[in-house]
């Protein structure tokens, strides 16, 4: 996807469960970073920076003219890799030294600084830190897209709803109902972006109708359906 406002771009990840993704900035520009489930390792300036999992909207302004280059994990993929509770970093952004060894971070910032193309170099070292994940972390998330009771995905892996949610404490930062919550939200606006009818947006999703869908919309991006879709 390549977005012209700010130069912006993502591909699949060919070697993690992720998306590579880039944005030029001339400073000065509002960004609205959506609550997403996902985790980010982001590459800027000689820094480099992990985006925990948000609960609302974060809105940002960058200082300068400068690249980021980034890789976002899928919902529970990031604390494997990172080596850390996906709780821990819930509505944060913590450099990735005081996650890894700062030697480890400064030799790998260097590389990116210096690589002609820094996010194949970004997704490679994350490829590299890669450890198997829960087998049934996929069909969780899968499920949870398919707007399935969390009693019931409880029931499918084998678990009770309190060890699901400690576990979703530690992949995802938050329990199955907020991610929930957060995955119905993206997958509508996706929709409305497209050109579907707010109504008709509502209606697929499993939204009351319009106005509860612009309620949530608003509770979790910080700004009305219209805002946010542009």
């Amino acid at each position: 996807m390549v977005t012209a406002e700010f130069g912006y771009r993502e591909r699949p990840s060919r070697m993690l469960d992720a998306t590579v993704w880039q944005r030029r900035a001339s400073g000065g520009e509002p960004v609205r970073v959506l609550p997403d489930g996902c985790m980010d390792v982001i590459h800027y300036e000689g820094r480099l920076l992990v985006a925990g999992p948000d609960t609302t909207a974060k809105l940002g302004i960058g200082a300068g003219s400068c690249t980021y280059t980034a890789i976002r994990f899928d919902p529970g993929m990031a604390p494997g890799i990172l080596g850390v509770p996906a709780e821990e970093l819930r509505d944060r952004r913590v450099p990735l030294s005081a996650l890894w060894p700062s030697a480890r971070v400064r030799r790998l910032t260097e590389l990116l600084d210096e690589a002609a193309d820094p996010a194949a170099e970004l997704e490679a070292a994350f490829a590299r830190n890669d450890k198997p994940d829960d087998p049934w972390v996929r069909a969780v998330v899968q499920r949870l897209r398919s707007r399935r009771p969390v009693a019931e995905i409880a029931t499918e892996v084998g678990l009770s709803e309190r060890q699901l949610h400690r576990r979703g404490l530690f992949l995802f930062g938050y329990g199955l109902k907020t991610l929930s919550r957060i995955l119905r939200v993206n997958a509508a606006l996706d929709l409305a972006r497209g050109g579907m009818p707010f109504g008709v947006v509502a209606a697929s999703t499993g939204y009351a109708d319009q106005a509860h869908l612009s309620r949530e919309v608003k509770a979790l991006a910080g700004a009305p359906l219209r805002e946010v879709i542009r």
